[in-house]
């Protein structure tokens, strides 16, 4: 069996310990999809449902030349809590942390009740989850506002 090996990136981040088939998702909440049309020096591999030796599967992106916001990990952890993200510079990994799902979610999900004040586009007023957890699993998120829940495998579903 031939094996195609992912060659190391220069500068940029990756973004592994995915749960398996969430890459495009991580993709698109980070917008490398119209970033194409303006960076000719973006380069992104993306790798889904690999064997991994921590996790069963999983998926992991490489991005060159991009490092991502504190706004951007806020996201991927709505998805991925368990995701790792490493800063490459010269080929070395010079920062490596764990993503944080933190209690409050401000701002990052939208609520699918049509009718939660968060969704009304007269008032000022942006969306927030609070995580509910039974013994450090998460369970779902609750909107603050009206109530309404998002399970974690529908959340992509509603990120911003």
């Amino acid at each position: 069996m031939k094996v195609l090996k992912v060659p190391p990136i220069e500068d940029g981040t990756v973004i592994d310990h995915l749960p398996p088939w969430t890459a495009l998702t991580v993709l698109r909440i980070l917008g490398i999809n119209e970033e194409k049309k303006y960076r000719n020096d973006l380069l992104v591999t993306t790798s889904m449902n690999v064997k991994s030796k921590r996790f069963k599967r999983k998926d992991f992106i490489k991005i060159e030349n991009r490092e991502l916001k504190p706004e951007e990990v806020d996201k991927i952890a709505v998805i991925a809590p368990k995701a790792t993200i490493n800063i490459i510079r010269e080929k070395e990994v010079i920062k490596k942390w764990k993503v944080e799902l933190p209690e409050t979610i401000d701002g990052i999900i939208s609520c699918p009740n049509d009718s939660c004040i968060s969704n009304d586009k007269k008032e000022p007023i942006s969306s927030i989850f609070n995580r509910e957890t039974i013994e450090g699993e998460l369970l779902r998120f609750r909107c603050e506002y009206c109530g309404k829940t998002i399970y974690p495998d529908d959340i992509s579903k509603y990120i911003k």
